[in-house]
């Protein structure tokens, strides 16, 4: 056997995200965090402007459409959050937290194409102080309820961390707070800030997988599936509660044996102390007229099936139809998959499939 053969390849590691054009709004440098974030661009010689505000950014560069987009994904805005209605977000939680909007990651089945439109940029809020307060309302409302709060519903926030620190913040929060629980879940493996933080079991943290095909068809630009493994060890054994969220679960030639071997990987990745109060949460990958056209249009080589004639018609939140699998699909995907699981990790819950 030749030196070649012998030697492991050796693959290179997801860098953290560092955005190529920085926009700030002029209040958010009263904030110590947008100063914070100022003193990092400048530090890492990043282009930056000044903006009225966060939700109108314009003048992108790029000749196209798809050019903007994928210079849009590059692009951070640091601002202030007005808005401090939380929205719901079943069935993960009871309320969204907003501290950031926008991802870096290219996932091409992403709701987040058509829920944030023609704002795909990435946005991180620096008055965590007023969200907390707005998030300690919601509390005391339900008390002595449990109020869940997800914090990855427009974001990925650790894809963000080692810019923003909001993570950091909720979760020295919320180990305080009697009745409020935290949760978020990322593709990303960069997990290395939470890892000392007082938590008090108070944060779940779930990493989203899926099979090898999945993951290489269509997740660009987000951490390795070995990766996020990896990462999810570190945090079981830093004691937080773990997760996984096998989403979407798509239906393709070969997805028996593509999700049966991710769970038998899982397993065998896993350390023990991961597999304790293990929860999974299993959603189906869903389309609408709306997201099928901006795919096709942001990625017109994409393999992601989206034939409506193919699909079950499921009345959505947001006042459009979804299409989701046919019953006997659907069916078929959550027996094997439930299956899978208990095989695996017999001592864990799977919270919902939808």
């Amino acid at each position: 056997m030749s030196t070649l053969e012998r030697t492991p390849v050796k693959t290179k590691g997801t860098k953290p995200f560092v955005p190529d054009l920085v926009f700030f709004e002029p209040d958010a440098l009263n904030y110590p965090k947008g100063q914070r974030i100022m003193d990092w661009v400048k530090a890492k010689d990043i282009p930056y402007r000044m903006t009225t505000s966060h939700n109108r950014i314009t003048n992108l560069p790029g000749e196209t459409e798809v050019e903007k987009y994928r210079m849009a994904k590059k692009t951070l805005v640091v601002g202030i959050r007005k808005t401090l209605t939380f929205d719901q977000s079943k069935p993960s939680a009871e309320y969204a937290i907003p501290i950031s909007t926008g991802c870096m990651g290219h996932c091409h089945y992403c709701y987040l194409q058509t829920t944030l439109g023609a704002k795909p940029y990435i946005r991180v809020y620096v008055n965590t102080d007023d969200i907390l307060s707005a998030a300690k309302g919601y509390i005391e409302e339900r008390a002595p309820e449990i109020t869940r709060f997800e914090a990855a519903c427009t974001s990925d926030p650790v894809g963000l961390e080692h810019i923003s620190g909001s993570l950091g913040e909720l979760i020295r929060f919320m180990a305080d707070e009697e009745f409020g629980r935290l949760r978020f879940v990322t593709k990303y493996h960069h997990v290395d800030p939470l890892l000392d933080i007082k938590h008090n079991g108070h944060t779940r943290i779930r990493f989203s997988i899926n099979s090898d095909y999945v993951i290489k068809q269509f997740e660009p630009a987000t951490s390795r599936f070995e990766e996020r493994i990896e990462a999810a060890g570190k945090i079981a054994r830093a004691g937080y509660p773990l997760g996984f969220i096998i989403a979407p679960i798509i239906w393709y030639d070969g997805w028996e044996e593509g999700y049966g071997e991710l769970l038998r990987k899982l397993g065998e990745a896993l350390p023990q102390d991961a597999t304790k109060d293990l929860t999974f949460e299993l959603i189906q990958h869903r389309f609408t007229k709306t997201s099928k056209a901006v795919i096709e249009k942001r990625y017109p080589k994409t393999k992601l099936e989206m034939d409506m004639e193919k699909r079950k018609k499921k009345w959505g939140r947001w006042g459009q139809n979804k299409y989701v699998y046919p019953d006997e699909q659907q069916n078929a995907l959550r027996e094997f998959i439930t299956e899978r699981i208990f095989e695996h990790f017999p001592l864990s819950r799977i919270e919902y499939f939808t």
